[in-house]
């Protein structure tokens, strides 16, 4: 994980071909919590799952071709099958809500870690730590 303007390193967690992680928010305009889920496949960052709590703007309303929409027993509602590389992974750490990075069992705020109003990019490195 890379400051977003100056691509100093705030973070390097270990992970594997098949690694999993997420980053979980407060939605800016329903207010209700958002988890992104991305997995390492083929040496790439790619989204398969997205969890959201309420319906608004900036979430997905409309199931796409090859996604399927299913229930957790909390009442959130499950996207999946994005299987989507993304290239350039990034947020902006909010200065109001904090953002948290699930990752090899820890919780890590990125207020925290990196600051409020941060722009942050996330790469997988082969090799590296």
């Amino acid at each position: 994980m890379r400051n977003g303007r100056t691509g100093n390193i705030l973070a390097s967690y270990p992970m594997e071909e098949g690694g999993e992680f997420s980053v979980r928010f407060m939605h800016s305009v329903n207010k209700s919590t958002v988890e992104d889920r991305y997995r390492i496949e083929n040496g790439k960052i790619v989204v398969y799952e997205t969890v959201y709590y309420n319906f608004g703007a900036g979430v997905q309303t409309e199931v796409e071709d090859g996604q399927t929409l299913t229930y957790g027993e909390d009442g959130s509602m499950i996207v999946s099958g994005f299987d989507k590389p993304i290239p350039d992974l990034s947020y902006n750490v909010s200065p109001v809500y904090d953002h948290i990075l699930s990752v090899n069992g820890e919780e890590i705020s990125l207020r925290q870690l990196c600051g409020k109003d941060r722009f942050v990019t996330f790469s997988y490195e082969k090799g590296k730590k």
